[in-house]
């Protein structure tokens, strides 16, 4: 009795912020019969969901252990800072981490931003979550730094945010265990850095276009050892093509 057959399919993480949809979209079209399941990840668990194989490549935000984890640096995301409406920094299109340093700022616990010091005011705890830290920055308790998609993914009518100038910056890699670079991830890498179905480094590559045969020419030899007939378009073409010499016309003869 032979085992039953496990179809091939590919699960992908994310962390917050990051949208996979046109990658996705990409994938269903070129893999139609590979399933892709999406996986949620927190920022904190995401290295170590990739090396328990919870998924088999992720979005996840750098720094990642290079010992174990491949990664391709994707994009670099712009730092903002969370504020009321009705905050001084709102009146401003772009802040600096000097314009800060008065307020409080929150420093959750899930934060991403590679910090040497955290700019303002320290809070006296410090929020479980990014989502904790809006909820606190609606209730006016202090601001908020964070990448410009987090702030974008927690988004509340009675807020906004502004660019912080000299923030560290948020840089997303798409990542995977380096011992499983499985022919599926090759082909999401692929589809990542944007190469063509017919790529020559595609794992899938399209079929090869036909070329198109041109018509035989018609020789004495394939014609019994006559040479090929015109056509009768083409010798009508032929004849009208040469001018033919107008006739003189007759002088009548003088009478003597």
């Amino acid at each position: 009795m032979t085992g039953s057959h496990v179809p091939p399919s590919f699960r992908l993480g994310f962390v917050p912020g990051v949208t996979p949809t046109k990658w996705v979209r990409v994938w269903n079209e070129r893999l139609p019969d590979v399933p892709l399941t999406l996986v949620p990840m927190a920022a904190a668990q995401a290295a170590g969901l990739l090396r328990g194989r919870e998924a088999d490549a992720g979005f996840v935000r750098l720094p990642v252990d290079r010992a174990d984890l491949s990664a391709i640096p994707l994009y670099t995301e712009t730092t903002v800072v969370v504020v009321p409406k009705d905050h001084l920094v709102s009146a401003a299109d772009e802040v600096t981490l000097a314009d800060l340093a008065d307020d409080v700022v929150l420093h959750p616990l899930d934060d991403t931003l590679p910090w040497e010091r955290p700019p303002g005011r320290p809070a006296l705890d410090r929020p479980a979550s990014t989502a904790d830290a809006v909820e606190l920055v609606a209730a006016g308790i202090g601001l908020l730094v964070v990448p410009q998609s987090l702030a974008r993914l927690h988004h509340r009518r009675d807020l906004t945010y502004r660019p912080v100038a000299d923030a560290p910056q948020s840089q997303v890699a798409l990542s995977w265990r380096e011992d499983a670079t499985t022919d599926l991830v090759e082909d999401f890498i692929g589809i990542v850095r944007g190469r063509t179905v017919n790529s020559t480094r595609g794992r899938t590559p399209g079929p090869e276009p036909t070329p198109k045969s041109k018509p035989a020419k018609r020789t004495a030899k394939t014609t019994g050892g006559k040479p090929p007939a015109k056509s009768a378009k083409t010798s009508r073409g032929a004849r009208s093509a040469t001018p033919k010499t107008p006739k003189r016309p007759n002088r009548p003869r003088r009478r003597s």
